[in-house]
């Protein structure tokens, strides 16, 4: 193995040493989410020479993420999350290898996305998210690395990996039922401490280098929550949950033979602003905003909302017509319009730099 001095401080722990280190070499490790707990999870595990990352994240990084996503700067601002991520770590650790998948991971790709990683850190901020990474861990028999957090409280447990009697347990036997809509909440909507998020993520590369390297034990069948106001922990022992079937792929997809195309490259056409204006005062095409319904600002000017996390579920509601998809920042919509063109057949546009470029040029 080269380059064993960067690593020497760890490897001269107790238990450790040259064989630990070699396995986390060959560990291949997917972080869903390059936010508030992934970009700690990400610094950690490429410092702690982690032989292949990937990182799954749709998003453009905006100015609300940096109090809490140290891993960028205010010259950060507009660009995509795994680009810049990518390009940080790489300089930080040259021997990483550094996968980006810039998407929002659904029911269609998530098999995919997952498959040939050795475990998988939850990094998402939605319930939907966390439902979905479950379910196709337990499908494809992957650990999987759940962290939660929100306001002043933050969780962590490990999910279809052995605990130390043998039994592996399922998120869905501690939650069994994905809550509605209007319950769930976010970072945007009920807020978070910035240190927390940071503290959580550290927490779940440090479980993923107890799987990796057999050291320690591991969080499996155990809830631990941390309390950020009182500097307290506490820990729940997770029951298995009789009434929790498991999950066949087929069911998992929901329909057969689904592939993961739309999230390949699909050429759309992103128009500009003043190509936008013009296009809608004609009404010659049908406006989408696939943002979140908790994002703001709000706007008057979009035909429908309907989330990204549920477009790939609802396609069948938008029009035969030419649609122009917006966003946030104008990232989400170019995958958002590729999903469209490759299973609508219509012609789609996403509107580039998004919302945030539509309010600039009226200000």
């Amino acid at each position: 193995m080269d380059n064993q001095q960067r690593y020497i401080r760890q490897m001269i722990l107790p238990g450790f040493g040259l064989a630990a280190q070699g396995k986390l070499a060959k560990a291949k490790v997917l972080i869903v989410g390059i936010g508030a707990l992934g970009c700690p999870a990400l610094q950690y595990l490429v410092g702690a020479g982690v032989g292949q990352i990937g990182m799954v994240d749709p998003d453009a990084i905006s100015e609300s993420n940096l109090h809490r996503q140290l891993l960028y700067g205010q010259a950060d601002i507009g660009k995509s999350k795994v680009a810049i991520a990518a390009g940080a770590m790489r300089l930080q650790n040259p021997a990483i290898k550094i996968k980006t998948y810039p998407v929002a991971i659904v029911r269609q790709n998530a098999l995919d996305l997952m498959k040939g990683y050795d475990l998988v850190i939850d990094a998402t901020d939605n319930f939907q998210a966390k439902y979905l990474l479950n379910d196709a861990a337990a499908i494809l028999k992957i650990p999987l690395i759940y962290g939660a957090v929100t306001r002043y409280q933050g969780q962590v447990s490990v999910f279809h990996f052995p605990d130390q009697e043998g039994v592996s347990y399922n998120y869905r036997d501690l939650f069994p039922i994905e809550p509605a809509d209007n319950i769930a909440g976010s970072c945007e909507s009920l807020g978070v401490i910035g240190v927390l998020p940071g503290i959580i993520g550290c927490l779940q590369a440090a479980e993923a280098i107890k799987i990796i390297t057999g050291i320690g034990r591991s969080l499996a069948g155990r809830l631990y929550t941390h309390d950020f106001l009182e500097t307290s922990n506490y820990e729940i022992a997770i029951l298995k949950n009789e009434e929790v079937k498991p999950l066949t792929r087929e069911a998992f997809l929901i329909t057969e033979n689904q592939s993961s195309e739309y999230w390949e490259e699909i050429d759309v056409d992103e128009i500009t602003v003043d190509a936008f204006l013009k296009l809608k005062t004609k009404e010659q095409v049908f406006v989408l905003d696939v943002r979140e319904s908790e994002e703001y600002p709000a706007i008057d000017f979009s035909d429908a909302q309907i989330p990204m996390s549920e477009l790939i579920q609802k396609l069948d509601l938008l029009p035969n017509k030419e649609i122009c998809v917006i966003c946030h920042q104008g990232i989400r919509s170019v995958y958002a319009a590729q999903l469209i063109q490759a299973k609508k057949g219509l012609k789609t546009y996403s509107l580039k730099g998004g919302i945030t470029a539509y309010f600039n040029k009226l200000t």
